[in-house]
Order: C-alpha cells, then structure tokens, then sequence
C-alpha cells in the first residue's frame, strides 16, 4: 500500500479530535513530501540533523515536533523553528529552551514526558518529579515556554491490559496537573501517548495526540 492509502486508513480510525503526528525519523525526504502532498501537516522527528535537513527541504507550513530525547546543547539549532519539543523531562531543558526561544523572540509549546512504564530503559519525570517541578513554580516566570500539556511511552509489551493501565495513569496525572495547576488555562490540553502499534488503545484511554510511524511509512 501506498504512504497515502496507508495515512487515509490511520487518519480514518482516530476521533475527530485527536492529532496526528507522522513519524518521519529515518525516512527520506521524498516520503515525508508523499504524506504531505496527501494532507498531512504535523510531523515528528528525534534527530536534529535530520529534522535540519528535511525543514530546509520541504515546505514551510509544516509543523516540526521534536519527539525523541533533547540535548539540552541541540535546543539552539531547533529554536528557530520548531513547533513542539514533546519530551521536556527537567527544568534544566525547559530553562535551556526558554532561553533560545527569547532570542528568536518565539513561543514554543513543550510537553512535559513522565515515565510510567516498567522499564528502566524508558525516560522522562517520575509523576512525583514532575508534580514537584510544577509545585516549585520557576516555570511560570518563562514566558517563552508554554506547557502544553504530558507525554509518556508505554512499556514495550505485549500484555495489553497493562499497556492500558500505563495509558489510563497518564491519563488520571494529566487531570490531576489539569486540576492543580493548569485549571484556567485552555491551551494546556495534549494527552500524547500511543504510537503505530497501540494508538487504538491509546485513544480509548483518553489519548488526543498519537505518534504513528511504520503504520504510514512502513518499517
């Protein structure tokens, strides 16, 4: 099947309110243009040279999100131009991209990653971690960072009920920052988590944003 048949039939299965992310990382520019030519505009990338390289090649209406882990000395190459940094895992990075993101005199949306699989394996913030970096409150004096909202990556099983209970969890902390932290702001709303093999599952756990790669552009 053809990238687009393949984005129809992911695009055919999700809520109308759930975001698409095409996961582009370690497929050439010519499939990205495919699946943009077939409508898609949001796209995730995890490696800064190759994200470079595909920004300055495709068009510009196309929304970048950063998606794997973020060096903190890589935030000043992506700055200029990316949509989403989707794995905030320390005040560290967060203070590292306000930082860059003043000088480009930009906003830039970040999620912050929780670790909830059971695997050591797996980055991102414990939930006290992060209830703890929000209760300290340095995050609201960065005007150049906005939260909007968590991510996390389900253990890598094959046991489903336990994939969901990861899910339903991210879900429940994601209302609980909602609740404590977040209540009068509207743009705070990203529940992302679910990827090619699982975003069905996610979706029914509350899941509004799914990152699905090999589904659209094959292995």
């Amino acid at each position: 099947m053809s990238i687009k048949s393949n984005l129809q039939q992911v695009r055919s299965s999700l809520k109308s309110d759930v975001q698409l992310v095409a996961v582009s990382k370690y497929h050439p520019v010519s499939s990205a243009l495919e699946a943009y030519e077939a409508g898609q505009r949001v796209f995730g990338e995890s490696r800064e040279q190759e994200l470079r390289i595909k920004y300055e090649q495709l068009p510009k209406d196309i929304q970048w999100h950063f998606i794997g882990h973020m060096q903190t000395n890589k935030v000043k190459y992506i700055a200029p131009y990316i949509a989403m940094i989707e794995a905030v895992d320390s005040l560290k990075l967060m203070k590292e991209i306000e930082k860059q993101a003043a000088k480009h005199d930009r906003t830039i949306d970040i999620l912050l990653e929780l670790h909830l699989a059971q695997e050591e394996t797996k980055s991102g913030m414990l939930p006290e971690e992060c209830l703890q970096l929000l209760e300290d409150g340095e995050w609201r004096a960065m005007p150049h960072v906005r939260i909007r909202g968590i991510m996390m990556m389900a253990s890598n099983t094959d046991d489903r009920e336990r994939i969901k209970s990861e899910f339903l969890r991210a879900k429940e902390l994601f209302d609980t920052i909602k609740e404590r932290y977040f209540m009068d702001d509207e743009s705070f709303d990203v529940r992302s988590y679910g990827m090619s093999n699982d975003y069905l599952l996610a979706q029914e756990c509350g899941s509004n944003h799914v990152r699905v790669g090999s589904r659209i552009f094959s292995e």
